[in-house]
């Protein structure tokens, strides 16, 4: 399936209020979310035929749509009950829910007042979003030479589509250098994010420090992340942290709804163990998401 042209596949996908054929669910070249990134969108995991904090992505897909002006002709209820609607008829059990909100074709230059809303849900089957060997000794990243905008220059707290063009840069410019991802910095030279994940690092004393999410997205995977590290006693500090500083610490790893917990290996010429404590962090995560304790 992993091989197969998102565009040739089958099945069935919400769109605009009803479920349509998969290779029906077409919209026109002229669309504004195409040419001028007017796009939001989610990324959400299915585990065990069940969306993991369904609500809390609706939360933020509806929020980001705030952001960018985009009134969504649905109610969160609505999107919701799409959503568990649509992996059931797919007959999803492990895999990825992609909700999109986009304006349509009516104009066709910067202002859109009159464009209608567009809304699709499409969910497939999806295993790790790393290569799973990979997963076990850990990811390798570069630097990027993109940075993060600064947060008055772009709603940097959105899932907006346009915010994603320099991970896409900054992801094939790691892999043609024979990385897997990239780090990538904020407009201020500190450590941000790698293309579609946070970070984190722990240190030699046990503690764990990751970026202050002021000009990318504070993770969902990233808060679940931080409250099982503090319910197991480890210390999260959140803060600006500069590139050099990754010297200091002896792991580190990403956290994200396609990357999970995924452990680090390398980052640029600093080096990372794959310690007990981000192995303990993944299990638990993998715990919680599969409802398999009581976190």
């Amino acid at each position: 399936m992993e091989s197969i042209p998102y565009d040739k596949r089958n099945g069935k996908i919400w769109f605009n209020g009803k479920t349509v054929d998969w290779g029906d669910a077409n919209i026109h070249i002229l669309n504004h979310g195409l040419h001028y990134a007017s796009c939001v969108f989610e990324g959400e995991r299915v585990y065990d035929g069940e969306i993991f904090r369904l609500d809390e992505h609706t939360d933020r897909l509806f929020y980001s749509a705030k952001r960018m002006g985009i009134k969504v002709p649905y109610s969160q209820k609505e999107i919701n009950d799409a959503s568990k609607s649509i992996i059931n008829i797919q007959k999803v059990k492990n895999g990825y829910v992609r909700p999109v909100i986009w304006r349509g074709s009516e104009m066709m230059a910067i202002s859109a007042q009159k464009n209608k809303i567009h809304v699709a849900i499409a969910t497939w089957e999806w295993g790790s979003y790393f290569d799973p060997k990979l997963k076990l000794k850990g990811i390798k990243l570069n630097i990027s030479s993109w940075r993060r905008p600064s947060p008055n220059s772009v709603p940097w707290d959105t899932k907006a589509a346009g915010l994603y063009m320099i991970c896409t840069l900054s992801k094939h410019e790691a892999e043609a250098q024979g990385f897997t991802d990239s780090l990538m910095l904020d407009h201020e030279g500190n450590i941000a994010e790698a293309t579609g994940a946070n970070v984190f690092f722990k240190d030699k004393s046990g503690q764990i420090h990751t970026p202050i999410p002021d000009s990318f997205l504070n993770g969902i995977t990233r808060r679940e992340v931080i409250k099982i590290a503090k319910s197991k006693g480890i210390k999260i500090l959140e803060r600006k942290i500069k590139p050099e500083e990754m010297k200091n610490f002896e792991g580190c790893f990403l956290t994200g709804t396609a990357a999970e917990v995924t452990p680090v290996s390398q980052i640029d010429g600093y080096n990372f163990k794959v310690c007990s404590t981000i192995s303990e962090l993944s299990d638990a995560y993998q715990n919680l998401v599969r409802k398999k304790s009581a976190a």
